[in-house]
C-alpha cells in the first residue's frame, strides 16, 4: 500500500500539509468540512503536491520534515515538481 504526504493550498492561500493512503477521497473529506481543523475554515482546498511511500513510517518523518519549512521553502518544492498534480473535487461533478 502506497503512503502519501501532500500540501494543500487552501482558499486564503495558505498550505496545509498531511498524509494519506487515498490522494482523491482526502481532497474530498476536506472540501466536504471533515478534514482537519485547519482546512475546515478555509474551503475549498486544492492538492498542489504530493510524494509517495512505501511505508507508513516514512512519509510520516516527511510529512514532518515538511511542515518545518518555511513558506518560501514549501513554494520552492513544489516549483520543483516531483510527483505531483493539482486534484481539485467539484462537488457539483461528484469527481475530481
Amino acid at each position: 500500500m502506497a503512503h502519501y504526504v501532500y500540501i494543500l493550498k487552501c482558499a486564503d492561500g495558505t498550505y496545509y500539509t498531511g498524509w494519506t493512503t487515498d490522494l482523491r477521497k482526502r481532497v474530498r473529506v476536506h472540501n466536504a468540512g471533515n478534514g482537519a481543523k485547519y482546512t475546515r475554515s478555509r474551503l475549498p482546498v486544492e492538492m498542489i503536491y504530493h510524494e509517495e511511500f512505501g511505508q507508513k513510517g516514512e512519509a510520516l518523518k516527511r510529512e514532518y520534515a515538511i511542515k518545518q519549512m518555511t513558506r518560501e521553502q514549501k513554494e520552492q518544492l513544489i516549483a520543483k515538481g516531483g510527483t505531483h498534480e493539482t486534484l481539485h473535487y467539484r462537488e457539483t461533478e461528484g469527481r475530481l
